[in-house]
This record gives C-alpha cells, structure tokens and sequence, in this order.
C-alpha cells in the first residue's frame, strides 16, 4: 500500500476527469491541463471546506451562509447581469474588438432565455 497525501483526490474522480478530457480534445497538452485544473480547484475546495469545519468547530460560524465560503466562492453573474455589463462597455465604455463575438453571444443569450 502506498501512502497518499490526504489532499490527493480518489482515483475514481481523476479517471472521471480523464474521460470528461478524452470527450472534448486529443491534444495531449489540453488532456493534461485539464486534469491539473480539476485537480488544483479540488485541492482549493477541500481546503476551504477544511477552514470552514475549523471555524465553525471553533468559533461557532453557522454552516449555512458560511461567510468565508461566500467570499471564496462567489456565485457567478447571472445571463441579466452579464448582459447589462456588455451593453454598458458598449455604450460608456471602450470594448475590446476581440470581445465584440462574446459581448454579442451574451446579449444574445440573454434575449433568447426571455418568455416569448
């Protein structure tokens, strides 16, 4: 038996990483980079959920609403909020011409998910 890092994801979520990588490149490069990014962002959850059980074992922080685990991972902008800020670059600010295609993606997402 070899001794692991208590840190070292479970070979069942790496070979689930693997196959997720083999489904959406061949690069060798993308393959690889894919499997350390899963693997640095598990690494950084377990160590805020570790944080989060030590703060809340010692100084009473409630579970729900953990303000740690809000601050480190804030949810994302909604498809409104994302549009708003496109359209606001657009017309206050100067907009990247290489973000022209993604500005237009979004705003366009946006529309798409109103109710007809």
């Amino acid at each position: 038996m070899t001794n692991q890092h208590p840190i070292t994801p479970p070979p069942e979520l790496v070979e689930q990483w693997m196959n997720q990588s083999r489904d959406t490149s061949f690069n060798p490069f993308h393959f690889y980079c894919h499997i350390a990014n899963c693997a640095a962002q598990w690494g950084a959850d377990q160590e805020l959920e570790a944080c989060c059980e030590w703060l809340e074992h010692n100084y009473n922080y409630p579970r729900a609403n953990h303000p740690l685990r809000t601050a480190r991972r804030p949810k994302p902008l909604s498809l409104r909020k994302q549009a708003f800020d496109a359209l606001d670059t657009y017309i206050y600010g100067e907009p990247d011409p290489k973000d022209k295609e993604r500005t237009y993606n979004t705003i366009r997402q946006a529309l798409e998910a109103l109710p007809q």
